[in-house]
């Protein structure tokens, strides 16, 4: 198993994602692919440029949504088994699974920047 298939998106962390929105679209001409509210409080905004497969995240420094790098895996739980033998602290006990979303996990590398897996069939 190749353990990371590909940087699905890359996390920003923004004052106002309003602010941020705009400049992202209107002066670095970035598409939005998403604007929605996860649950109460936690709104996600994803842009990227056109054609892009990579996306950024424009989320607030404080957001309950982790603000890290999303990298793709063929099998979360066999990379989140990989991930905790290695003794690397998980920031979940287990896979987070929500409707309509693959499975995923978060951690940090050794230098405590924000790694999430989400799994990627594609």
């Amino acid at each position: 198993m190749t353990m990371t298939t590909k940087v699905l998106s890359v996390s920003v962390p923004v004052a106002d994602q309003d602010a941020a929105l705009k400049f992202y679209t209107e002066v670095l001409g970035c598409e939005l692919r998403t604007d929605i509210e996860i649950w109460p409080g936690a709104r996600l905004v994803e842009v990227a440029p056109p054609g892009s497969e990579v996306s950024l995240l424009l989320l607030p420094r404080d957001s309950e949504i982790p603000v890290a790098t999303r990298l793709g895996t063929s099998d979360a739980r066999a990379a989140h088994d990989a991930i905790r033998s290695s003794g690397t602290t998980l920031h979940n006990d287990d896979l987070i699974r929500m409707e309509g979303v693959p499975a995923m996990f978060s951690f940090a590398d050794p230098d405590g920047n924000g790694l999430v897996y989400l799994e990627d069939n594609s």
